[in-house]
């Protein structure tokens, strides 16, 4: 159905992973009371009321603690958390201040979207508003705080940007608060403090990447300060992983107002960007890592008894945030979306080596994502058949074909200055080497240790993005500029070893999702050139088998797809005609079986390209009744569309769909001249 491309990279969203927030309110009373005596809901809250400040603190402490455990959230919310808490941002303790903020960050970390969205409807953001705008006050403090106050209010001011990152991540309502309350300058202002509280920077540079990503409200504003802040921020040049973070960060933020720059000055900041994510790409995670781990291990020999007490219980927290990373799926547009949930920068302190690792990671992971957004098109994308609203017969021309399915065809669109950037900074093959497995000796480090288990995780999400990445360029840059047929076939090499390489195909779905998009993209390109491969159909077979076990819809659109690239190829050689038999049957199951339309879909068309030509193909075709099979399928595939379509699919998924069905009508008269022949 055309080259496919990826849609661009957000900030993953946390998930609820326990009970709905209304879940307590369908309870029976007997269940409500016994939930009163269980939870320290009420108890907890009750505290904040306290007149003693530790009190209070201790309160919020513990709610801050407890609410990690998605399950306990309904329990708070049913009491009134947020409006309970909210008060407490102004507290006259700063303890209790910056308690109270961490208390709501957790919950809207761990509660998710849906949580965030009754935080802002409960008014959390003003109170929110007014702190960060008083912590921003005391940075500039005409009284000269001591160096200890300066510290406190800045610990504030860093739980702060992060339970206002976390708003506008998830709400749009919290963004259109952001924008009216002119908190930028607000953020930009902790970001100016990398020098010396790389901490506090690292949260303002998120929270600012994540506003300026589809804001255009927030670009009408951005002045020349605030472009300032982040070109300083890209040139600096402390040392260190975090300060890595921090810059990428600053890139990814800069990439987000390009249209915002001066004409003049928008090719040297796009040259810094693409220079900034080649320097992050360039660090070595395998070698880093376990560099980190002996560091630490050398660090602790010296550490007193009482802190490793503390670090222990470190460890323990942290153990139960990678209880709640095990999160189950759920649907979003009938793919399966998995929680991302990321609780590196809830780490407790003393934790040097591991935030540091944890940055450099997350630092990879935010370019990869930078670059894929660069490679972007805005055009609309068959294989990741993107949610809009329910379908309109306006959209729709003559035998049900919308005006702009060409646009669904065409190829994806990357500029010139974008291209020649990526290609100077050598970016193509620096996302080829990050999509190989995590370094075995980085995995077995961080296995021996619990406090550093789920690097692991984020090692393999790395190569993930990168896997995507690539996808991403091959989808949008043509053969000569990616190195030729040689590259190329170095590239579906190091695929095949990464899917075939073990005695069976990985069963990762994020994995999966990721390898096959890009091997989708590669054979496209091989095949368009003529460029010989390495994969072989019953290799490709097995993939496919494997992929339609997944309950990701796009990683099978984009199986069946591999498999069509794959038999139009070989119908075009000699003696292929029982291998065409085995690739037709497979995508005749899928086309008939599959639950998913889209899927269905893709294994017609696939079908079509197969059997569209050539006298292999018509052998092949005769032995597997192809005509009469396909003759079955179409009133059904018809009566599908018309039943599942509307509403349920958008309308540049209907249109395709319709392009195939009126497709499938042609070709069956088609197959009906070949057999009278």
């Amino acid at each position: 159905m055309g080259k496919s491309k990826t849609t661009k990279f957000k900030r993953p969203q946390f998930n609820a992973v326990g009970l709905p927030v209304n879940a307590v309110k369908e309870e029976d009373p007997e269940e409500e009371q016994h939930d009163e005596d269980c939870c320290p809901a009420a108890e907890l809250l009750e505290k904040l009321q306290s007149p003693s400040a530790d009190v209070r603190e201790f309160a919020c402490a513990s709610i801050s603690r407890v609410v990690q455990q998605s399950q306990t959230i309904p329990g708070f919310l049913q009491r009134d958390a947020v409006r309970r808490l909210g008060p407490m941002l102004l507290d006259g303790s700063l303890a209790v201040r910056e308690t109270a903020t961490g208390a709501l960050r957790n919950l809207s970390a761990c509660g998710g979207q849906e949580v965030c969205e009754d935080m802002v409807k409960h008014d959390v953001m003003t109170p929110l508003t007014a702190l960060l705008r008083e912590c921003c006050a005391g940075f500039e403090s005409a009284a000269a705080p001591t160096t200890d106050q300066k510290n406190a209010v800045e610990d504030v001011a860093n739980e702060a940007v992060n339970l206002l990152w976390n708003l506008c991540e998830s709400s749009s309502h919290a963004l259109s608060v952001f924008n009216k309350a002119g908190l930028l300058d607000v953020v930009v202002q902790c970001m100016e403090k990398h020098p010396h509280n790389i901490e506090l920077a690292i949260s303002a540079a998120h929270c600012l990447h994540t506003v300026t990503e589809d804001n255009p409200e927030l670009l009408c504003s951005l002045n020349t300060a605030v472009v300032g802040v982040l070109e300083n921020a890209l040139l600096s040049s402390q040392p260190g992983m975090a300060h890595v973070l921090f810059r990428t960060l600053a890139a990814g933020t800069l990439w987000n107002i390009k249209g915002s720059l001066p004409a003049a000055r928008q090719a040297q900041t796009l040259n810094a960007v693409v220079a900034t994510l080649s320097q992050c790409l360039d660090l070595d995670s395998g070698t880093v890592i376990p560099e980190l781990r002996r560091a630490e291990d050398v660090r602790n020999k010296n550490t007193p008894a009482a802190d490793i007490e503390e670090q222990v219980a470190g460890e323990l927290a942290e153990e139960e945030m990678d209880e709640e990373e095990e999160a189950p799926k759920h649907k979003r547009n009938g793919k399966a979306a998995r929680a991302d949930n990321d609780f590196s920068d809830l780490l407790p302190r003393g934790k040097e080596e591991l935030r540091e690792a944890t940055a450099l990671l997350t630092a990879q992971q935010t370019s990869l994502e930078i670059i894929v957004n660069m490679c972007c098109s805005d055009d609309p994308s068959d294989d990741e058949w993107e949610e809009e609203s329910s379908s309109d017969e306006s959209d729709m021309g003559p035998d049900g074909l919308c005006d702009g399915v060409s646009n669904l065809m065409s190829p994806l669109c990357l500029s010139a200055e974008v291209h020649t950037a990526l290609i100077n900074q050598s970016i193509p093959e620096k996302v080829l080497k990050k999509s190989g497995f995590p370094i075995k000796e980085a995995v077995d480090v961080c296995k021996q240790n619990s406090s550093w288990r789920s690097l692991i995780k984020k090692m393999k999400r790395v190569q993930s993005r990168a896997l995507t990445c690539l996808h991403s360029i091959l989808s949008s840059m043509d053969a000569e500029s990616l190195g030729g047929a040689a590259a190329l076939q170095e590239a579906a090499q190091h695929l095949s070893t990464l899917v075939f390489g073990a005695q069976e195909i990985p069963k990762d779905e994020e994995f999966l999702e990721a390898v096959i998009s890009a091997m989708r993209s590669l054979l496209q390109m091989i095949a368009s050139k003529n460029i010989p491969q390495c994969m072989t159909p019953q290799q490709l077979m097995s993939l496919s088998e494997a992929a339609t076990r997944c309950e990701v819809v796009s990683l099978r659109v984009n199986a069946v797809a591999i498999l069509g690239i794959t038999g139009s190829t070989l119908a075009k050689e000699k003696g292929t005609a029982e291998t065409l038999q085995m690739i037709g049957t497979a995508l005749l199951q899928v086309a008939m079986k599959d639950a998913d339309l889209v899927v269905n879909g893709e294994a017609l068309d696939a079908l079509l390209d197969v059997f569209a030509d050539g006298d292999e193909a018509e052998i092949a075709a005769k032995n597997i009744q192809l005509l009469p099979a396909l003759k079955a399928l179409q009133p059904v595939f018809k009566a599908k569309i018309r039943k599942e379509g509307r509403g349920k699919y958008s309308p540049q998924q209907l249109c395709v769909l319709d392009n195939i069905k009126v497709n499938l009508r042609r070709f069956i008269g088609y197959l009906e001249k070949v057999v009278k022949k």
